[in-house]
């Protein structure tokens, strides 16, 4: 009878244990959420110069036809509607020492920054061979990002459960992201410059070689530095490729999610393809690039660092609200500025601000959103997928930037646009419905599906979040 007795103390503590273990699990160290948090630093430093860069890189230093450009862009991410879940798939079935994310983290990372380089070496080629290594780069850029960028964003859900902290570690990241977008953006000109020398190719190669630096170094920091907290791996099974697709497709809030991110990440990639076009050629002047990204960068910035704070005060909805109503303001002013005063700094600065205080409420906004997905997801199908499911925003990162780079490309075509010379009327009207009409468009079109759809919000959210728990306090008891 002492022996049962014995027992049953034993396994009293050692729940107790194991609870107030998991709460200690919630909270994550200063050092672990920087070192998180850098490596999306060097990350986006990579996806900027290709966001930003790429586009006028190919038309205007290596002279390939715009419309052949905005297409390649098109079928690359084509191909990425098959290789990003896949590559989700390949991540959730991971089992090794180092944990199912840092070891893909690490290698995508690598072999990133080695493609990065080819894509800024302009090789000496002509005509259809040249297109050829362009085209094979890209596709190859794409492919080697997507083996880095899932496993990265798939890490949050997997270091807390916590709401709040989950808010606080979501947006960690995203300003460091925005740093990375921020530097190249103000400063990308200044630096191909500098290090070419007056020469563009050299220039464009060479930092393209610093970024991939930078790279490397930051995602080791993150590998070192960052486990996973949450294990899902021993009780979730591996699954096929058929078995990835059902999960995404059943998981409607996903689903809403997709419509939702498409058209945020089309709003601003649409408007950053055609920013150094719409000041070079519309403005007349492309010094105010620059200073339009420096300071809707610092903007975008200051938004991610409120964000946790505006959540407690308005609450998630009146939040998304508030950051799908400011770049259609922001936008606006762009277009009444240009009009009234083209060239007027301020004017150019502010519309820049009050665009990027929205987009950055957005960023941190759908990250939590997708955290949260995950969480519906295990609740409604009984299985958590954290890396299938955030696949789903490195493809519609993707495929946003494939479908502005060929409205872009294909419209800059279409409305007459001659790489280095003065654009016509007609041509100049064409620029601005793409950088100002085309994505007041979009921001719509996502408030419209966030409003009648998303419903991972309030009590509800709260009632999965409570299931999910007291399913984990079972399994608990069982296994003792």
């Amino acid at each position: 009878m002492a022996n049962v007795f014995d027992c049953a103390k034993l396994k009293l503590g050692y729940t107790t244990l194991k609870k107030e273990k998991g709460i200690k699990m919630n909270k994550l160290s200063f050092k672990e959420k920087y070192s998180y948090g850098i490596g999306a630093f060097g990350k986006d430093l990579v996806y900027g110069i290709v966001g930003t860069y790429l586009m006028v890189y190919f038309t205007d230093v290596v002279k390939l036809n715009p419309a052949f450009v905005g297409t390649l862009f098109l079928v690359a991410r084509l191909w990425d509607a098959v290789n990003d879940p896949a590559m989700g798939m390949i991540v959730d079935n991971t089992r090794s020492k180092w944990g199912k994310f840092r070891p893909w983290i690490f290698i995508g990372t690598v072999l990133n920054a080695v493609v990065l380089v080819g894509l800024f070496r302009k090789p000496d080629l002509e005509g259809l061979p040249l297109y050829a290594y362009f085209s094979i780069a890209y596709i190859l850029w794409g492919m080697t990002y997507t083996i880095m960028d899932i496993p990265y964003w798939s890490m949050i859900p997997a270091l807390t459960s916590d709401k709040e902290e989950r808010e606080k570690v979501s947006v960690i990241p995203r300003i460091f992201a925005s740093f990375g977008g921020l530097t190249i953006g103000t400063f990308g000109l200044t630096m191909i410059d500098f290090l070419g020398e007056g020469d563009k190719v050299k220039g464009y190669s060479m930092l393209a070689i610093v970024i991939a630096v930078i790279f490397v170094i930051s995602s080791l920091i993150t590998c070192l530095n960052v486990k996973e907290r949450i294990e899902t791996s021993k009780n979730t099974k591996k699954v096929n490729f058929k078995e990835t697709l059902n999960i995404i497709l059943k998981n409607d809030q996903l689903v809403i999610f997709i419509g939702i991110v498409l058209c945020m990440n089309l709003v601003m990639q649409i408007s950053g393809g055609m920013a150094i076009y719409y000041f070079t050629y519309v403005i007349g002047e492309e010094n105010l690039f620059s200073i339009f990204i420096a300071f809707s960068g610092l903007a975008e910035v200051t938004a991610l660092m409120t964000f946790p704070s505006l959540t407690k005060k308005l609450g998630r909805e009146k939040v998304f609200k508030l950051g799908s109503i400011l770049p259609i303001v922001g936008f606006l002013l762009l277009l009444v500025s240009g009009y009234v005063d083209p060239k007027n700094a301020v004017f150019i600065a502010i519309s820049g601000i009050v665009f990027k205080l929205g987009s950055g409420l957005l960023l941190a906004s759908t990250t939590v959103m997708l955290a949260d997905v995950v969480d519906y997801g295990h609740y409604k199908l009984g299985t958590r997928n954290e890396s299938i499911v955030f696949s789903v925003q490195t493809l519609l990162v993707k495929s946003a930037s494939a479908v502005s780079g060929w409205l872009v490309g294909v419209g800059l075509s279409l409305v007459g646009y001659v790489a280095g010379a003065t654009q016509t009327a007609q041509t100049i009207l064409g620029m601005r419905v793409l950088m100002i009409g085309a994505p007041i468009l979009c921001a719509i079109i996502m408030y419209i599906i966030y409003k009648n759809k998303y419903k991972l919000n309030g009590k509800y959210y709260d009632h999965i979040v409570k299931s999910l728990r007291k399913k984990a306090e079972q399994d608990l008891n069982e296994n003792m």
